[in-house]
């Protein structure tokens, strides 16, 4: 039997989760300055490994982590590690602000891509926020005007990769359990950063180390947050909440990188978000999307766990 809706504490759940995950970035971008991000996701998954691990041995629901698509879990695992490594690096290299803005761009990309990956049919109405979100993009990137960085380029990957892994998930999710989704990519990425490190190793100091642990615990807590969240609330009301980010983005980069996004940022940041809460609001209306992808893929994140947001019924396709 399910819950009944609590928008109010859904809306709170997501707030603090987002908020957990802002402060979390910003401790990626402090220990950019001295790491490489290979060393940062590997000690930071090993210690998430921990309060990982005791929450599915606590799930009695989970009797085997064997996957039904291996391939395929494979495959989204890769795209999960590589989201998270590209988003890592863009977060020590430009503004937060400026990343937070390209990576709002997943949505998009999930729009566009659901149609040849999923046969979702989409109409005029959400092509259009998509063609007006990418007109977003050009205006934070200003090519020709300004120096387009393998920061920019990270972020905008790590939006790609997130989008891929979130139709991935679309096509899976009814045959893969939970934890079957959340362990492959842990190993994948301890495995791959562990192999990065006799090339980039810098024995840590106690704080930095201890900064890093922080990341791997601040990145569970967030997640437990906001599956709290969609458990508590539709995701019409969830989903939009993430863009509460770009606001603690302006001010722990102020505070802490002293930072000032410049108007052409904030402009751009605006229509990416415009277009993106578009989508999402034309999703939660009855009648218009066969499958909600971006309303279903309840976190974004590149090391978010997978959606555990209801799947609804077949609805008809987008007018």
């Amino acid at each position: 039997m399910s819950r009944p809706a609590a928008p109010l504490q859904g809306m709170a759940y997501a707030l603090a989760g987002f908020a957990v995950f802002s402060l979390h970035d910003a401790l990626i971008k402090a220990l950019g300055a001295g790491y490489s991000v290979f060393q940062i996701i590997f000690f930071a998954t090993l210690f998430s490994f921990v309060p990982i691990t005791v929450t599915m041995l606590a799930d009695r629901r989970v009797d085997t982590f064997r996957p039904n698509n291996p391939g395929l879990v494979l495959l989204r695992s890769g795209l999960m590690v590589g989201s998270m490594v590209s988003a890592f690096y863009a977060f020590s290299q430009l503004p937060l602000t400026e990343v937070y803005t390209l990576l709002f761009t997943f949505p998009l990309l999930v729009t566009a891509l659901s149609v040849p990956l999923l046969g979702e049919v989409v109409r005029a109405q959400r092509w259009a926020a998509v063609g007006i979100g990418l007109i977003g993009v050009l205006i934070v990137l200003r090519p020709g005007m300004s120096a387009l960085t393998l920061g920019h380029l990270a972020a905008l990957t790590a939006a790609v990769c997130s989008a891929l892994a979130t139709i991935l998930v679309r096509k899976i999710g009814n045959s893969e359990r939970s934890a079957v989704l959340i362990l492959y990519p842990m190993l994948l990425g301890a495995l791959a950063m562990g192999a990065m490190q006799p090339l980039v190793y810098r024995p840590p100091e106690l704080v930095h180390l201890g900064m890093m642990a922080l990341v791997g615990v601040m990145s569970f807590a967030a997640q437990h947050l906001i599956i709290q969240a969609y458990r508590a609330a539709p995701p019409a009301v969830v989903s939009p909440i993430q863009y509460s980010q770009i606001v603690w983005a302006t001010l722990l980069g102020a505070v802490l990188f002293g930072e000032r996004p410049d108007g052409w940022v904030a402009l751009g940041a605006g229509i990416i978000i415009a277009s993106g809460l578009f989508v999402v609001w034309r999703e939660s209306r009855a009648n218009v999307s066969t499958r909600s992808p971006v309303l279903r893929a309840a976190n974004p994140r590149p090391d978010a766990g997978p959606s555990p947001a209801p799947k609804g019924p077949a609805l008809e396709p987008d007018r």
